[in-house]
């Protein structure tokens, strides 16, 4: 039974979806210059996170998403000693590079600072890492950044929102090409890539720029709770890496981390396509 009383907050996809949440208290709300930015108490999800309306990170779910962005590319180079991490406010991608121990610093570059400022105080889970001393934290323009850096990274980790608003550029050309100039010879870029199901020609676009810039292009997929239609994607890119036939398993086992939704045979299963899948985006990776 409902009550006037009852707090909901609403997601709203496009025209045709909505996804809500039923609030037990509001944490934080405020609009910076780039976007507003909420923070909720949920009944069934946790803390969760929102620009502008859109669901970031919930405490429930926001370690798939966090394993699978930063893992599979760490588990593959041979190397990472240096990750920059664009976007990703909330900590939670920095929190999971700062686990591998070879990883010597970690780059982030977030535009809002409101952000980070909300999720350190309000969601440690994720907000923790940003005591971390061997990470590198620089409120600004991501693209402006990789515009003018003279930096050499082993991984990039582009943690993006939709591109819409502040992270639009962040799907551009220009940009990529940025992010190749700033990887070592054997570097990789991993993004957010977008909705199979729901935003099939944003994930093509991202997709053809890649191929256009990077000699080697292929798509993962993930699952989560609070993304519009539950299956999620992430491109890999390199300079040549290969994320299967590269992939050295052992290297997981003799880590000694712990995971709570990654895992060997996750990293290779996550780069089986569906057909739909593989029909929409073959032409621009090489899954197959």
């Amino acid at each position: 039974m409902s009550s006037f009383s009852e707090i909901w907050v609403e997601e709203k996809h496009r025209d045709f979806l909505k996804q809500s949440y039923r609030v037990e208290k509001v944490l934080f709300s405020g609009k910076s210059p780039y976007q507003s930015v909420d923070i909720v108490e949920t009944r069934g999800h946790g803390k969760m996170l929102l620009n502008d309306g859109l669901v970031m990170i919930s405490e429930k779910d926001e370690f798939v998403y966090h394993d699978m962005i930063a893992h599979v590319p760490l588990f593959v180079h041979p190397a990472p000693k240096k990750v920059l991490v664009v976007g990703g406010g909330d900590g939670g991608t920095a929190r999971e590079v700062l686990r591998h121990k070879e990883v010597e610093t970690c780059w982030m570059v977030e535009i809002d600072e409101m952000v980070v400022e909300a999720c350190r105080r309000f969601i440690p889970q994720t907000a923790s890492c940003l005591e971390d001393p061997r990470l590198n934290l620089k409120i600004e323009d991501a693209v402006k950044f990789m515009e003018t850096t003279e930096e050499k990274f082993d991984v990039i980790l582009v943690d993006s929102t939709d591109p819409i608003g502040p992270a639009q550029p962040l799907f551009g050309k220009e940009f990529y090409q940025n992010v190749f100039r700033a990887l070592t010879e054997d570097g990789i870029v991993v993004s957010q890539a977008e909705s199979s199901f729901y935003e099939q020609e944003a994930q093509g676009s991202l997709l053809q720029i890649l191929n256009e810039t990077f000699p080697l292009v292929m798509l993962y997929n993930f699952n989560n709770l609070t993304y519009p239609g539950g299956l999620w994607s992430f491109s890999f890119a390199s300079k040549g890496l290969h994320p299967l036939k590269d992939f050295q398993s052992n290297r997981v086992k003799s880590s000694g981390l712990e995971f709570s939704y990654y895992n060997e045979e996750i990293h290779r299963a996550a780069f089986a396509l569906p057909e739909f899948v593989k029909k929409q985006v073959g032409k621009w990776v090489q899954n197959s």
